[in-house]
């Protein structure tokens, strides 16, 4: 290898290790937001607060405020029609209803665990499309991690017990929840990487708002006059919307950058957040099936995210500055 090929490759790994380390470690920021997300929700629930749809409906209307008012005060004008906006909030606004409504059902650590099938979801779709294209070693650790998500089904049949009143029931209202979760993600991700971020917030904050609204008359009216309000529910919603407005934000920053699926990758360390949380604040007991599951999805993430040959550098870039930007994140280079 010449000294000037050598050259463009030690740079080009400092480029591209540089932008992972900066990327997974904005995920895990949001993925431990997330795993706050999912413990006021829980709580909330707990508290007999039935009303999933109207806990996202205040996480909405923070977006729609305070990204609305920056594209007021910009004079900015929309790109992408709005109907696109309105399909990807509806999409939302229902995996966050199935989601909310799981707690109710069964237990956190499931919800958490679950929610992992949305990277097979994500996969399946942004190949049909967005046309990316993936190896077969990622597909493999892919169905690693979703056989670890089946041990947590059958637990919750009854032989590890997952707890809540009808674990099944939660269980397939968490499953419904990652298609519309992984429709939204790969959506966004198809926005943001051509229209920014500001935009897509803003919009997704007021259509989610009014979305949520209409389901609240329909479903949640009667639900919410039965409420018993008091401090500690109070502040469960609060903590949810800042939550939700933080993970929110974060999340247009990862889809720009690497994409949905190693977005959706980067979040399942949130299901060790949620253990922590159902042993401490719950004191509920961990069946063993969850912590051969855990593994199980260490070793498919591991597999997928099992770095790549060095790209072929052997020909004279542009303007005689290496491309860093080619394939940042392999498996969304593609797109």
């Amino acid at each position: 290898m010449s000294s000037d090929t050598s050259s463009r490759w030690n740079l080009w790994r400092r480029s591209e290790l540089s932008t992972v380390v900066s990327v997974l470690l904005l995920g895990q920021l949001t993925s431990f937001i997330l795993a706050l997300m999912n413990f006021t929700s829980s709580l909330s629930a707990n508290l007999g607060a039935n009303s999933p749809v109207t806990l996202g409906l205040f996480g909405y209307l923070a977006l729609t405020v305070v990204n609305g008012s920056i594209m007021l005060y910009q004079r900015h004008e929309l790109i992408i029609p709005w109907y696109w906006y309105a399909l990807l909030a509806f999409f939302d606004v229902q995996g966050n209803y199935l989601f909310n409504s799981a707690y109710y059902f069964t237990s956190i650590t499931s919800v958490a665990l679950l929610d992992c099938c949305t990277v097979a979801w994500v996969i399946l779709f942004t190949w049909i499309f967005l046309g990316t294209k993936y190896s077969l070693r990622q597909l493999l650790g892919t169905a690693v991690c979703v056989l670890g998500l089946c041990l947590v089904v059958l637990s919750d049949a009854g032989i590890g017990g997952g707890g809540g009143s009808n674990p099944l029931l939660g269980d397939i209202l968490v499953t419904g929840g990652t298609i519309f979760f992984a429709l939204s993600n790969v959506g966004e991700e198809f926005i943001v990487k051509k229209n920014g971020c500001l935009e897509v917030l803003a919009m997704l904050g007021l259509f989610g708002m009014l979305f949520s609204v209409i389901e609240i008359a329909i479903y949640e009216r009667e639900n919410l006059e039965a409420v018993t309000w008091s401090a500690e529910l109070i502040l469960t919603f609060v903590g949810y919307t800042v939550a939700f407005l933080m993970y929110y934000s974060l999340t247009p920053l990862i889809l720009q950058t690497s994409g949905s699926t190693l977005f959706n990758l980067s979040l399942l360390t949130t299901d060790m957040w949620a253990v922590v949380i159902r042993i401490f604040f719950y004191q509920q007991q961990v069946e063993w099936l969850y912590y051969v599951s855990f593994a199980v999805v260490g070793v498919g993430l591991l597999i997928y995210s099992k770095m790549e040959k060095k790209p072929d550098l052997s020909q004279e870039p542009e303007n005689g500055i290496p491309n860093s930007q080619y394939q940042l994140i392999h498996e969304q280079g593609i797109n």
